[in-house]
């Protein structure tokens, strides 16, 4: 594979992007890269720690980079296809539990919702498509601080390893009042997390557990939306 020639006048950019796509082809040690790229040694090391850190590139277990699983998941579950997927099986979820149903991604420091689905009758928990919920509290806040690499979640390691195990997290009347929620992961082909999908209403519909209550359900969505993925 020869230098990625493509320029944009922005050098640290073009210098990442040929980076990008001299891991493409497979995983490259240092001296590799260099020699793919033409980038000087010590710059290469440098941008490649910086993509790195943003899981942009990996390093395999013998030092090489290659490519990380942002990349894959900005390329395979772009909300527009991970909403259609999605909805049809969210429109089932909401007709099984009578319940609210949400989905959620990672953006940031926060939780963004990105489509919701309601009963057409009974007390509702309403979050409108677009907001954006702290990871401090809630069962998708739970999700997202036991399947990434989250460092600043006030969750306890117990509580995340069986987060883990379940592969369900619940609260109830944890960032509101008389709300509770059950919520799982959505992974892509690659086993990244690219969402958590959620069941949530009244605290006093759902507690003692909404995970007892609808945490098999879910599962089953979840899983659906996974597969599909």
């Amino acid at each position: 594979m020869g230098k990625y020639s493509v320029e944009s006048g922005i050098q640290v950019l073009d210098r990442s992007i040929s980076i990008l796509h001299a891991v493409s082809s497979g995983p490259m040690t240092l001296a590799e890269l260099c020699e793919t790229t033409g980038i000087p040694r010590a710059t290469t090391h440098r941008l490649a720690t910086a993509l790195e850190t943003h899981q942009m590139l990996i390093r395999t277990s013998d030092g090489k980079w290659e490519v990380g699983p942002t990349l894959n998941q900005l390329a395979g579950t772009a909300p527009s296809r991970l909403i259609s997927i999605a909805t049809p099986i969210m429109a089932t979820l909401v007709d099984t539990t009578g319940e609210s149903v949400q989905l959620y991604q990672l953006t940031g420091h926060t939780r963004t919702c990105i489509a919701a689905q309601e009963p057409p009758i009974g007390l509702q928990n309403t979050v409108p498509v677009g907001s954006q919920l702290p990871l401090t509290h809630g069962s998708a806040a739970r999700i997202f601080a036991a399947f990434t690499s989250l460092h600043d979640e006030p969750f306890s390691e117990t509580d995340l390893d069986a987060v883990r195990g379940s592969g369900l997290a619940e609260s109830v009347s944890e960032r509101e009042v008389g709300l509770a929620s059950v919520s799982a992961p959505i992974f892509d082909n690659s086993g990244t997390l690219v969402a958590a999908l959620s069941v949530s209403g009244p605290a006093e519909r759902l507690r003692p557990s909404p995970a007892a209550k609808w945490g098999k359900e879910l599962l089953r969505a979840a899983e659906r939306v996974s597969a599909e993925l």
